[in-house]
């Protein structure tokens, strides 16, 4: 499909059209969401006076936990209306039930669709699912849908067991995989040991969930790197919520997830509240535009990231989200240092023998964080710990505790049943 022509406007353009869909949200919610009604009556907020984006200042911010204490004062419209119940992953807590109507699920649909453009998609590929469509999942269906709009064929094998994965490439010779990029990994680990010639298959390329592909100035990550080592396709990196309904995606170009500004409006605040400065990282926070049954104002995602505005060079005008720095909750302070889970995961990839890990944060006994890594190798001498502690040192000045385990037994914890995404990080604090 061709680029949306919103996606090519101008800055003052795209913000006119975004000002005019502003003004028709308020004046739903004010009509249809109990809990908007409340906040904005005990706050006496006019939404008369929001006009602009600028404005958007003058209204409260909505958190997770707004959402998990009032989940059904959010819906706006009855029952009778909704299609489809899903819940969020529950990763910074319980998670919240969504509900969406049939016009939320076109939506989706239409969101994935121009993503999965931007991931040079057209009708000719075959993708293969490589996530659940189950389990009150929002993602898998977006992506089936998105995929089907588009015209494109989809292949629902959903998540691990390497043997039917590769089994389906032989049989059907898709193209394009939709995957965690350190499943990719693992599907490598499992071809080379079972004689596969995954180097000579259909696949072509993948559209990476779940984890970053990207450093902060765009070159790939060390698990980007230790895939395309291995295996020369094209990855593209992506970001999205369950809460946006929208999804960031990379062009070819490789520069950061583009924006769809006729889905969602998107802020990037300090801890304060306050629009960040140019080049300053920022949480992300959104606005949705033309949800009906459960739309947001100014939701505070706690991911923190970076953004750019420059014209990106596959002709689109919108703005990028750069790879995400890390999550506001899941911050750590460690030893006077600050860190987050990435920066922690970047330099276990890098290490040899390292085979899976699982990041566990607690609070001492004086009431600060600890870290300790649950690493999964088959080397457990004193001289590998002192190697993977010395390399903490050196890139970030401080070295956990580490604890070696059985990589199975880490494989097993990081992929339970009912998981829909890998879990890498265990916060006991």
């Amino acid at each position: 499909m061709s680029i949306p022509e919103i996606e090519t406007k101008s800055f003052v353009e795209v913000k006119q059209h975004q000002e005019l869909k502003l003004q028709e949200l308020l004046s739903y919610v004010i009509k249809n969401s109990k809990y908007y009604q409340r906040v904005f009556k005990a706050q006496n907020i006019d939404i008369s006076q929001i006009k602009l984006l600028e404005d958007l200042a003058k209204l409260p911010t909505t958190s997770k936990d707004d959402l998990q204490k009032h989940n059904d004062d959010f819906i706006c419209v009855n029952s009778s209306e909704i299609i489809d119940y899903i819940t969020t992953s529950g990763t910074l807590g319980d998670p919240v039930v969504f509900a969406m109507t049939n016009n939320d699920l076109d939506r989706l649909a239409y969101n994935e669709e121009v993503s999965f453009a931007c991931a040079n998609t057209t009708k000719d590929d075959i993708y293969q699912l490589m996530v659940t469509l189950d389990r009150r999942f929002m993602a898998g269906m977006a992506y089936f849908s998105g995929l089907r709009k588009l015209g494109a064929g989809v292949i629902r094998v959903g998540p691990g067991n390497p043997e039917l994965q590769f089994d389906t490439i032989e049989r059907i010779k898709p193209t394009a995989l939709v995957t965690v990029p350190s499943f990719l990994v693992k599907l490598i680990e499992y071809a080379e040991k079972n004689g596969i010639d995954y180097k000579n298959s259909s696949i072509k390329k993948a559209v990476c969930i779940g984890e970053s592909l990207r450093n902060a100035d765009f070159s790939p990550n060390t698990l980007a790197q230790k895939i395309q080592d291995k295996w020369n396709i094209e990855l593209y990196s992506t970001y999205a919520s369950t809460e946006m309904g929208t999804a960031f995606t990379e062009c070819k170009e490789g520069k950061g997830g583009h924006h769809h500004p006729e889905l969602v409006i998107v802020e990037f605040l300090d801890d304060e509240g306050n629009q960040v400065g140019k080049g300053e990282a920022g949480e992300v926070t959104i606005t949705t535009l033309g949800v009906e049954a459960m739309p947001l104002i100014r939701f505070r995602t706690g991911d923190i990231c970076h953004h750019y505005t420059e014209k990106c060079a596959c002709g689109r005008t919108s703005m990028r989200l750069g790879p995400i720095v890390g999550r506001k909750r899941q911050m750590i302070k460690y030893k006077g240092t600050t860190i987050y889970p990435p920066a922690l995961y970047n330099l276990l990839n890098e290490i040899e023998d390292v085979e899976n890990y699982i990041v566990e944060v607690s609070t001492n006994n004086i009431g600060t964080d600890d870290i300790l890594i649950r690493v999964g190798s088959n080397n457990t001498s004193d001289k590998f710990e002192k190697t993977i502690k010395d390399h903490f040192r050196a890139k970030l000045r401080v070295a956990p505790t580490i604890r070696f385990e059985n990589p199975k037994q880490i494989l097993k914890e990081q992929f339970p049943e009912m998981s829909r995404k890998p879990i890498t990080f265990v916060d006991k604090r």
